[in-house]
């Protein structure tokens, strides 16, 4: 389990710089906080921008955490055929990890939002929790490989209780970007056009590790990413 929070978490960063969310960002900010998007890097804007986006983030948290509950629910109902539920967890993760990297002859998910008019909807309501949870359900299948990844590796968890941490982490990844450009939105949205840039690189990158992923759950060796971890904390003295 210690080892698949930082990956939960790292693949809501990865998440983050999807084409149907990235692009998106000011606009999500300036309806949450009701400042207009060409003022989002003035100065006195940013705690307003941060203050009224935590309830969106807390709505978007709250779709994938049910999402991973339900997953580790799953999960524990076929506990007495985990050596089979392994192998078809470790299979589609293999596959997802290929389709990020577009490598298979058809494409799995959309690029886009998913039913566009959730959003609008919740937006004309003006509520930001309402906002951030369409949008969990409207990004769900364009972030597919990446957040179905980590749904696999919550219905392998123990209790629903660690499959949902899994996701609580995942959203972490997703939101601390998002909350990093209202303090300072110049600045990181330079950076993300940066890593937008770079996407190409960065699904590959992904995509080949989401496959190795998938291949330790397979043949039942996740355990080493554990004990590798462990190793890396006591080499800096954190560890037990």
């Amino acid at each position: 389990m210690l080892a698949r929070v930082p990956i939960a978490f790292a693949a809501g960063l990865v998440s983050f710089l999807a084409p149907c969310v990235l692009p998106l960002v000011p606009g999500y900010l300036s309806t949450v906080s009701a400042v207009e998007a060409g003022r989002l890097a003035e100065r006195g804007a940013a705690r307003r921008v941060v203050a009224a986006s935590l309830p969106f983030v807390l709505g978007f948290t709250a779709v994938f955490v049910a999402l991973g509950a339900g997953a580790a629910a799953a999960g524990g109902a076929l506990e007495g055929s985990r050596r089979e539920l392994l192998w078809v967890a470790g299979f589609l993760v293999i596959v997802l990890g290929l389709a990020f990297m577009e490598l298979l002859p058809f494409r799995v998910f959309p690029d886009g939002l998913a039913a566009p008019g959730l959003v609008n909807g919740a937006r004309r309501r003006g509520s930001a929790v309402l906002l951030g949870g369409a949008f969990g359900v409207c990004a769900a299948p364009c972030v597919g490989p990446v957040l179905a990844s980590i749904l696999v590796l919550a219905s392998d968890t123990s209790t629903v209780a660690q499959g949902s941490l899994l996701l609580v982490a995942y959203s972490a990844g997703l939101a601390i970007p998002f909350l990093a450009a209202g303090v300072a939105f110049a600045q990181a949205m330079g950076a993300f056009r940066w890593l937008r840039d770079h996407y190409s690189a960065i699904r590959v990158v992904s995509g080949t590790l989401l496959v190795a992923i998938g291949a330790l759950l397979f043949f039942d060796r996740f355990w080493w990413l554990n004990v590798a971890l462990n190793r890396a904390l006591e080499a800096v003295g954190v560890g037990a």
